[in-house]
């Protein structure tokens, strides 16, 4: 009996060791100062179909991107120098088990609501502050996509990083993200953006770093979205017969890729970008793994 107890003592204390996988991107949750205007931004001009939200009529809007991934807006944003970026979510295969293993690593977690019927999230904060959730999805969630929507996937969300060292320390040592690319405003100046791909699938968190002081629009452009996309001019060719008018036209940013950035209405940044490069990257290779 007593060896049997040892047992499974040492069991539960494997699994709480182990990390249960980080698949992806869940949702990014932004807030807004007008509902619709977001639905007239993320519901008729990016296309995604608005789901029933749980927190009644008026309280937020929930954006279906993919059959995993989801925007979500609540109508809470007081001032124009607030920062719009609510939390963001990862999907994990066993909350339970994460939230085990989280508190294993010294890392303090709390119950969180998720906004898809059926699925159970846990939050933790970053050392900058920043809300992390890790949800777990029902497996027979599915549910038919919009036609109309510009893109089916989330391919990552990026926010300001202040601490480099503390994030490395959560999301690469603790939760396994790893760097698959890193580059600057120029080749030989310091580095301003890094990607931190999920260990278990091929989405990205964004480290925007060296933001100091931000202005209300530089808040938006930093904590942000991107939606992937097969063409960049496919898309904005699409785009530019949905009645709204973009600032800037695609262009191939740093990492070589082709991207076109799109503003809601309170200058959030959404970024539609391909998926590989169609040049040479500056400052560091992109690795594919």
């Amino acid at each position: 009996m007593m060896r049997l107890a040892v047992m499974i003592v040492l069991t539960a204390a494997v699994w709480a060791q182990e990390r249960p996988p980080i698949a992806g991107v869940a949702h990014i949750a932004l807030k807004v100062t007008d509902l619709g205007a977001a639905r007239a931004f993320y519901g008729k001009y990016l296309g995604y179909a608005e789901l029933a939200a749980p927190g009644g009529q008026g309280a937020e809007a929930v954006f279906r991107v993919g059959q995993r991934q989801y925007i979500e807006v609540t109508p809470d944003l007081k001032s124009e120098t607030e920062d719009r970026l609510s939390h963001i979510a990862f999907v994990t295969t066993d909350v339970k088990r994460m939230r085990a293993y989280l508190a294993g690593k010294g890392v303090a977690v709390r119950e969180a609501q998720c906004r898809v019927p059926r699925g159970k999230a846990i939050e933790i904060r970053d050392p900058d502050g920043h809300r992390i959730q890790f949800v777990e999805y029902a497996a027979d969630e599915l549910v038919p996509e919009a036609p109309a929507r510009i893109s089916p996937r989330i391919g990552h969300v990026g926010f300001t990083i202040a601490d480099r060292e503390g994030a490395d320390r959560l999301y690469r040592d603790i939760l396994g993200l790893h760097e698959v690319w890193h580059g600057g405003m120029t080749d030989d100046g310091p580095t301003n953006w890094v990607a931190m791909r999920v260990p278990n699938g091929m989405d990205h968190l964004e480290y925007m770093l060296n933001v100091h002081n931000p202005s209300p629009r530089t808040l938006g452009v930093m904590n942000h979205l991107c939606l992937v996309v097969d063409s960049v001019d496919a898309s904005y060719q699409t785009l530019l017969k949905r009645e709204r008018k973009i600032a800037d036209p695609p262009k191939i940013g740093r990492d070589g890729k082709w991207q076109l950035n799109l503003y809601d209405d309170d200058l959030t940044r959404t970024e539609l970008m391909e998926p590989k490069p169609v040049r040479k990257p500056c400052c560091s290779p992109y690795l594919e793994n």
